[in-house]
């Protein structure tokens, strides 16, 4: 559908911009591109039947215009949620996995590892980098001082 493949050329040019730089660009040539799809959604749906199952597509895509409304006025947002999706994935392909764990212990340090390794991520970290380091440093460490070796004390002191 071109009204997509539009929005979505303009998004990425947008891209890497600040959020009032996006909305402004966004206002000015993506909200043109969204009135007219959702204008173009509205004539197609006289035009079929109205069971047909692309006439729900159309119904439900319209139900949601303007919930994606804010999008256009708003930089901080996205035009769709493929960074969430992205960032469920490990998540996801975990669960899987976590049902040859072995056992619960097993499940269980599964999850610890998995939590350890995107909380590094988040925090724009190398996990293999800072785990290695915190094994280096653990031994000595004090339990009350366990703080210091998160991942984001480790990106402060890496700098």
């Amino acid at each position: 559908m071109v009204h997509l493949a539009e929005l979505y050329a303009i998004e990425k040019e947008i891209r890497g911009k600040s959020p009032q730089e996006r909305a402004a660009v966004r206002q000015s040539r993506a909200k043109p591109v969204f009135d007219d799809l959702e204008a173009w959604l509205h004539a197609q749906l006289p035009k079929i039947s109205g069971k047909s199952p692309l006439a729900q597509a159309i119904r439900y895509a319209l139900g949601w215009m303007t919930k994606a409304r804010p999008y256009l006025s708003n930089g901080h947002l996205s035009l769709d949620n493929n960074a969430a999706e992205r960032a469920m994935k490990p998540v996801a392909i975990g669960r899987k996995n976590y049902l040859f764990a072995g056992s619960e212990r097993g499940g269980k340090a599964m999850a610890i590892a998995y939590t350890l390794i995107e909380t590094a991520k988040l925090n724009n970290v190398d996990p293999q980098a800072w785990l290695t380091w915190v094994l280096a440093q653990i031994a000595d460490h004090k339990i009350n001082r366990i703080d210091e070796l998160m991942p984001w004390r480790y990106a402060a002191q890496a700098a």
